[in-house]
């Protein structure tokens, strides 16, 4: 039976056999069996990793060094999830989203500021998702709504519906107000030029 490890754009985590583009981590919050426990989170620095540590070791779904592995389809859902990317094992990917959420979010970014003000716009202190409504018109690539209970992600004049296993068929991009999944910061971060590794099936 596989883990519940698996995180969708709605920040549920669920038990799913696919694993997706990116491991992630909230620190320990799994039990001895590897079951979850009431706790989502133990730190507020949710981060975005690579499947393979940067010495070629697969992180697997329970690391040695006691985190809980996460994944995801792709790093437009981690970012939705509230993950930024590590500044350890994606270097390259932390400098960029570090430059963009300077431009777009806060000047002076740094892990710690970061972390603490995603942290206020992801989850409630009830684990509950941080969701708020914008103009489908002015929401950029990457980021997700909720249309008739379902996550879609933006992109261009489409939408892509989210499946475990990857997106579906592409919709007209509709006009008017959707309930938007990704946290405000994230959307600025994406409106700034942070480009997220998208899986193959987004590709129109």
């Amino acid at each position: 039976m596989p883990l519940q490890n698996r995180v969708l754009p709605t920040g549920e985590i669920v038990a799913n056999p696919a694993r997706g583009l990116f491991t992630g981590n909230r620190g320990i919050i799994h039990q001895p069996d590897g079951t979850l426990g009431t706790s989502r989170w133990s730190h507020k620095h949710w981060l975005v990793c690579t499947l393979d540590h940067p010495r070629g070791v697969y992180h697997g779904p329970m690391p040695e060094r006691g985190w809980s592995a996460l994944f995801f389809l792709d790093e437009a859902v981690a970012l939705t999830a509230g993950h930024r990317p590590c500044h350890y094992c994606r270097r390259d990917a932390y400098h960029a989203f570090r430059d963009t959420w300077a431009a777009g979010v806060a000047d002076g970014a740094n892990r710690m500021a970061m972390d603490t003000a995603l942290h206020r716009a992801r989850v409630t202190r009830t684990r509950q998702q941080i969701r708020h409504e914008a103009d489908l018109d002015t929401l950029p690539d990457g980021v997700f709504v909720l249309l008739s209970d379902a996550a879609y992600m933006v992109q261009g004049n489409h939408l892509l519906p989210f499946a475990p296993e990857g997106y579906g068929a592409p919709i007209p991009r509709p006009s008017g107000t959707a309930i938007v999944l990704t946290p405000r910061p994230m959307v600025e971060v994406l409106r700034a030029g942070f480009a997220p590794i998208l899986h193959s099936t987004s590709h129109l």
